[in-house]
């Protein structure tokens, strides 16, 4: 009778640690006041962000400027004329939308 339960236990085990080592993307824009603008990254395991790519993009998904996060998880640019989103993208799932109109000093 016992071998009849260690197939789901086992399963809920794998369940269950898949839900302990999943991390939640963060990221943070702020505007500097000088022209340029800096988002701050990582994890919510308290994971590096660094090397994580980013996109600044118009209204119709034209890529305006494209680059990584730094060894600090940061990534600066210039701030666009017009209206943007920023972009983090650490791979399926693991996407962040920022509003340029959210961002501020």
């Amino acid at each position: 009778m016992l071998k009849r339960w260690i197939g789901p236990f086992v399963a809920i085990g794998f369940f269950l640690t898949g839900i302990c080592y999943a991390h939640t993307p963060l990221c943070s824009c702020y505007d500097n006041a000088d022209g340029t603008i800096t988002c701050e990254g990582g994890f919510s395991d308290g994971s590096s962000a660094a090397g994580v790519q980013m996109r600044v993009q118009d209204k119709k998904d034209n890529v305006l400027i494209k680059g990584k996060m730094d060894e600090d998880s940061e990534y600066t640019f210039d701030k666009p004329s017009m209206d943007y989103t920023v972009i983090f993208y650490a791979g399926e799932g693991h996407e962040i939308e920022v509003n340029g109109s959210e961002i501020t000093e």
